[in-house]
């Protein structure tokens, strides 16, 4: 039986939003140590401030400041941070209602302990040291043993200078990823320079990469068939926009990514297209993968000279 893999796998990007007038005047009022909500038609004062109402759908543009002083309304402890949380020892994570809003603010509480935190505990802002107009310009909430805020919040209608027009938020997924027994037989022959499916004792069908069981019949498959090496381009794409965050920085653009159905599969899978020049690719091209040394899967494939494959061998994979 082959030994089933098991690795830690990291999925990060940087995601690049703008921002309208009301979550705008939000950060930047961060920035300047000051917390904003927007007033609803029905009275309330949400905070962190939306740009239309809940109930109505309509426009919210009245925006109005609370306190930096708050109520914790429900609280859960984080005994192990993790990377990029907000303090580097455990703390409680906490829904403050600030004093003048109704609704209330996910962030981080600074707290010795569990036992010190509990529901109804007054609390107040501790403001980074540096702030960008983010919503990490609060480092934390802190415990507070003095004087409430005022309870109804006063009209904001000043324009701050140089106000924060947009934001990037590096979204990261940190996970153990284990593929299984079919695909770790899959990842293992690519290991010997081999690609291997599973056929379905149904439709007779062969998927690559295997899945464990047939797509289309739901049936368990377990018979492993080699596939390949050579395969058609189905159908590809050309890329104009050069690779960030990757290992693959030293990719030029523009370059071809393919569909590419191996001699012997049922299912195509994809693969960058190189030794040609990429306005020269097309569907029905024969290709072979080159592997790169060291390297665990095909770091490109090539034409092979073949004639192109005609459309009616490869028309059901596209």
């Amino acid at each position: 039986m082959t030994e089933i893999l098991s690795a830690p796998l990291v999925v990060e990007f940087p995601f690049t939003r703008s921002l309208g007038p009301v979550q705008s005047a939000f950060l930047t009022g961060l920035r300047e140590r000051t917390v904003l909500g927007v007033r609803t038609d029905d009275g309330r004062v949400l905070v962190p401030p939306v740009e239309y109402d809940p109930v109505t759908a309509n426009e919210l543009r009245s925006l109005v400041r609370v306190a930096p002083t708050g109520t914790v309304t429900t609280w859960a402890w984080n005994p192990a941070p993790r990377r990029d949380q907000p303090l580097g020892t455990p703390f409680a994570w906490a829904l403050v209602r600030l004093d003048g809003a109704d609704t209330a603010l996910l962030h981080a509480l600074d707290a010795p302990g569990p036992d010190a935190v509990h529901t109804g505990m007054r609390v107040r802002i501790r403001w980074a040291a540096t702030r960008t107009g983010a919503i990490t310009d609060i480092a934390c909430f802190e415990p507070y043993d003095g004087e409430p805020g005022p309870t109804e919040p006063a009209p904001h209608d000043e324009e701050f200078t140089d106000p924060v027009t947009g934001i990037t938020v590096p979204a990261r997924l940190d996970y153990v990823h284990t593929p299984g027994r079919a695909q770790s037989a899959y990842l293992k022959a690519l290991e010997d320079h081999r690609t291997v499916g599973e056929r379905c004792p149904a439709c007779r069908k062969v998927y690559v990469p295997p899945r464990g069981a047939c797509p289309t019949c739901g049936i368990a498959t377990a018979e492993q068939v080699e596939v390949g090496p050579r395969g058609t381009v189905t159908t590809f794409c050309i890329v104009n926009i050069k690779a960030a965050h990757t290992a693959n920085l030293d990719i030029e653009v523009p370059y071809v990514y393919a569909h590419i159905a191996l001699d012997g599969a049922d299912l195509a899978l994809h693969g960058r297209i190189t030794g040609i020049p990429y306005d020269q690719v097309r569907m029905g091209l024969r290709v072979e993968p080159v592997w790169a040394e060291g390297a665990r899967h095909p770091d490109h494939y090539r034409p092979t000279g073949e004639p192109d494959a005609d459309y009616d061998t490869y028309k059901e994979l596209v």
